[in-house]
């Protein structure tokens, strides 16, 4: 039940209305029991309509004793409260503008902004190129050549500027062209365009320690720099709104205001940007077409553009998908940057103005020469659109106005199912192979209600030229053991109900759609037989055990008191069979949860083994059980119904399948790992760990699977919390069989070798109830120490910061996780002969993201002397870590204590701000070396400085 905006066609272009509103169906005999649903939603052009699929039972509806139809008569209340809101969410860009936005792809706005930018430049849209700025316009350039629109993208966006150097006391001048597509113009610095400009060919001296090289006359003063030969008819200008921050070791974002105009004149002064060999015939000035903007900081934000697609007085907001008029300040002087001042919310305070950054600015600009505005900015004619893309959108056209005539003549059409033995044959041994059909892969067939059904039997007679009176339909329903089967034949009366009357009968039977099955007349009668109360309809699987094959072979109208031996002439005509083949039958009754398939006993009448209309009965021929795989029908269901195909992946290699086999659900643990350790070519399947997966996290369980701590493969498929199955299984091959790994702590250990950033790994593997003395033992076995003496220490790290140093005498903890590596050193010598007063100091590397603290690498203990400097420690720590000079100048030192630094200066001694410190836990003060040779995976922190470049590959 549905509530509609009845305005809805004639309402103006945009139009939303907002609402609360309940429906009821009132009970007439207790209005306590009237069904009462609310729901609040905002109504628009393309959801006019708004309710409920499924409101309440018709059965309930239907029934008299219920009370919600009296006297034929049923009663529907709805109350609605209008509110008033304005729903952005479903603005419509294309009837609001005449534009079209683009879908943000998940961070693709930035590429948006651009392409709209590109797109509304209709010289270039004619041309029916695209790209994504230099990287785009190269790859059109190769692709262009040879065709008819080679040497657009140059004709539009190239120009061309002379580098030169021009010695003072000398004549001699060096001078190099270079063509560009886009210019890139500091912004820091520059309060608009033409101070950039001016920037940009400034002269530059070369003199003192910093003068040219002439090949001819040596070391000689001079002036550097650079003049425009000429201008393209499209100038792209990048404004540099991103530096690195050489001080605070950064990428930084200048929000600082910088101004563009509407029109730009690059012959001001006398033409001081062009180079001598400058063409002065062409004019140099430019009306802005496009401002792309970034609104954010440098670790991310949001991207959009302003374009004037014709060059008129109206510019539009292009925003992902949606597209909206703005005014000219909107484009321009609201994207300078800079400050804004916050107004005043109490006018009679005194008060200095507030002022706050604003994020949101100009980072790209497009201009278009006016002496070539008629030809850039041209007309598009109906013949530059390709004939491919006018096909689809007439298509896409199409398709709205018939999906809109749909839903508005939704409420006169139903739709049902119809299936045929040609449906049951395509099915059966193939996508299914128990019951009869899976309405799911019947196509719907949809009528109007009010047809009649017995039309729907002539159009099936014109359709599958089955004769009118060979048809005979049958209601199929669900039946108590939950299978699917025909359970009647409709009525003379009921063929000639609506179909829209049939599909009501079928709701009252529980059936949530009108389906049906169609039996056609046998080849050998006329018409169809006439039923009597002792006639069944039986259907027929045929099973070969040789191929373990199964398909269905028709159905036949029996009598109930006739013996299934009876048949056996005709099922063995029907398969092929000699006349005299001694078969066997057997009655499919169902599948879920366990199999029941019986065999049928011969010599006593379809009655006695109750066997009635329906129902499935499957034959083969008699074989031995030794003879085949599955050697009769009840055994092959039970394989069918078990069967399992397991992707296994190497626990290394979570991402991608090793193998693949077919196993049983009723497969035990060992019968598992059997056939793996045969498909593996392994002698010991006990070497084998099998790992569950974990489905809606795609990756392995935490903990492996226990020696035969699961009994059946499907409990191994199966995940608990929540219930999810999969077909995934991940496998380790042991050195040892995994009962006695499972007596063992397993251990992972990271070895930390006195030269700096060399780790080994270990693995180890002890008794349990073993101490951390006994791991150092081993792991002395096993590894080449400074000296034969040395001693080790253990401690644990967790998020790149020392958690917990663990003492030789501590037990092991059983179910310590070996993925987690314990991590050991040496200690040195010069900790044995520390003073009293001397300390110990954790010390952990950082950077800073966005003024937050982010960790990496791997900490460690460092012995800082009583009154021990920092330039004195930051010289054994350059040595420890062989950092060269250049590099460790680079390095900033902070005492750490809550994950804050405070920086120190080369003077501080060091310890006088542990010691001054209270600090919870022993370890939440640090020593903080914070520098710039950060982990590459901090890369996507920052996507100007380290994301990688943008590649198109076709």
């Amino acid at each position: 039940m549905y509530l509609d905006v009845a305005d809805a066609k004639s309402l103006p272009t945009g139009w939303s209305r907002s609402a609360q509103f309940s429906l009821a169906v009132i009970n007439q005999l207790d209005s306590k029991h009237s069904v009462r649903k609310e729901v609040t939603h905002t109504f628009n052009s393309r959801e006019s309509d708004w309710g409920f699929t499924s409101f309440m039972p018709l059965i309930d509806l239907y029934d008299p004793s219920k009370g919600y139809i009296v006297n034929d008569q049923c009663i529907i209340e709805a109350e609605v409260a209008v509110r008033k809101i304005v729903d952005y969410w479903n603005y419509d860009s294309k009837k609001e503008t005449g534009y079209v936005g683009l879908k943000n792809q998940g961070a693709t706005c930035y590429m948006n902004s651009l392409l709209q930018t590109l797109y509304h430049i209709p010289y270039f849209r004619k041309h029916d190129v695209q790209e994504l700025n230099r990287v785009l316009c190269e790859k059109l350039e190769d692709k262009m050549k040879g065709t008819i629109v080679e040497g657009t993208i140059q004709k539009l966006f190239e120009g061309h500027h002379m580098n030169y150097i021009e010695c003072i006391g000398v004549d001699y001048k060096s001078t190099r062209k270079e063509s560009f597509y886009d210019l890139a113009l500091d912004v820091k610095g520059c309060s608009d365009v033409y101070a950039s400009f001016d920037k940009y060919v400034a002269v530059e001296m070369l003199d003192g320690d910093n003068k040219y090289q002439s090949e001819k006359y040596g070391l000689q003063d001079a002036k550097k720099g650079m003049l425009f030969i000429d201008f393209p008819p499209v100038l792209q200008l990048q404004l540099k709104r991103f530096e690195y921050d050489h001080a605070r070791d950064i990428m930084v974002k200048i929000n600082d205001r910088y101004e563009f105009p509407l029109q730009l004149d690059l012959d001001r002064d006398d033409g001081k940007y062009l180079s001598p060999e400058a063409d002065r015939s062409v004019r140099n000035l430019y009306t802005l077409h496009s401002v792309l903007v970034h609104s954010g900081g440098v670790s991310g934000g949001h991207y959009y553009a302003f374009i004037r697609p014709t060059l008129s007085n109206q510019w539009y907001k292009f925003d992902d998908e949606r597209v909206t008029k703005e005014d000219t300040k909107r484009a321009l002087e609201e994207q300078y940057g800079g400050e804004e001042e916050l107004p005043h919310t109490n006018p009679g305070l005194n008060m200095n103005p507030l002022k706050f950054t604003k994020y949101s600015n100009a980072y790209m600009l497009v201009y278009i020469r006016e002496s070539d505005k008629e030809k850039i900015v041209c007309d598009l004619e109906e013949t530059d659109i390709n004939e491919d893309l006018k096909t689809r959108l007439r298509k896409e056209d199409e398709d709205k106005e018939n999906k809109k005539k749909e839903k508005a003549e939704a409420h006169m059409f139903t739709t049902f199912k119809v299936a045929r033995d040609h449906d049951l044959a395509a099915q059966i041994g193939r996508d299914m192979f128990f019951d009869l059909v899976d309405y799911e892969k019947i196509h719907p067939i949809r009528v109007l209600k009010d047809m009649p059904f017995n039309q729907v039997k002539e159009e099936f007679s014109k359709e599958f030229g089955i004769p009118v009176h060979s048809q005979r339909f049958w209601w199929w329903s669900k039946r108590q053991n939950n299978t699917y089967r025909p359970t009647r034949p409709l009525t003379q009366q009921e063929e000639s109900y609506t179909v829209g009357q049939l599909k009501d009968a079928a709701i009252r039977m529980n059936s949530s759609e009108l389906r049906l099955y169609l039996e056609v007349v046998q080849e050998n009668h006329l018409t169809l037989a006439s039923r009597t109360k002792d006639d069944i309809l039986l259907f027929f699987k045929l099973y070969d055990p040789e191929k373990e094959e199964l398909r269905y072979v028709g159905n036949l109208l029996l009598k109930a008191s006739s013996k299934p031996s009876d048949i056996v002439p005709k099922l063995n005509e029907i398969a092929g069979f000699q006349p005299d083949e001694d078969i066997e039958l057997y009655e499919e009754i169902k599948f879920e949860p366990n199999i029941m398939c019986e065999p049928v006993d011969c010599d006593v009448s379809f009655s006695l083994n109750q066997i009635a209309d329906g129902d499935i009965l499957c034959y083969q021929k008699r074989c031995s059980l030794d003879q085949h795989r599955h050697p009769n029908v009840s055994s092959f269901f039970e394989y069918v119904h078990n069967r399992q195909v397991v992707h296994f992946r190497l626990l290394e290699k979570p991402k991608q399948d090793d193998f693949s086999l077919e196993l049983s659900k009723r497969s035990t643990y060992d019968d598992v790992v059997e056939k793996v350790a045969q498909h593996l070519g392994m002698d010991d399947p006990s070497k084998l760990r099998l790992t569950q997966h974990i489905p809606h996290l795609q990756q392995p369980k935490h903990q492996y699977i226990k020696y035969r701590s699961i009994d059946h493969l499907s409990d191994m498929l199966l995940l608990r919390n929540p219930n999810q199955m999969s077909d995934i299984l991940y496998y380790e091959i042991l050195d040892i069989p995994l009962p006695e790994l499972q007596g063992l702590i397993t251990l992972r250990v990271a070895f930390h070798q006195a030269t700096p950033n060399e780790v080994l790994f270990h693995i180890i593997r002890l008794p349990k109830g073993s101490a951390y003395s006994d791991l150092i033992d081993d792991l002395k076995s096993k590894v080449k120490l400074s000296r034969s003496d040395a001693e080790l220490r253990l401690f644990q790290v967790n998020n790149n910061k020392i958690w917990k140093v663990y003492q030789p005498t501590e037990k092991i903890d059983a179910v310590h996780d070996p993925n987690v590596p314990l991590h050991v050193e040496e200690i040195p010598e010069e900790e044995k002969s520390a003073g009293p007063r001397d300390r110990l100091v954790h010390v952990v590397h950082f950077f800073k993201d966005n003024q937050h603290i982010q960790y990496y690498g791997v900490p460690f203990f460092f012995l800082i002397r009583e009154g021990e400097a920092l330039s004195d420690i930051k010289v054994r720590i350059q040595k420890k870590f062989e950092v060269p000079d250049e590099q460790f100048l680079k390095w900033k030192f902070a005492y750490v204590a809550y994950n804050r630094p405070d920086y120190l200066q080369d003077s501080d001694i060091v310890l006088s701000r542990f010691q001054q410190k209270n600090i919870y836990g022993p370890w939440e003060q640090s020593l903080g070396l914070e520098h710039s040779d950060m982990p590459t995976k901090r890369a996507n922190q920052n996507r100007h400085s380290f994301e990688k470049p943008v590649k198109i590959y076709n």
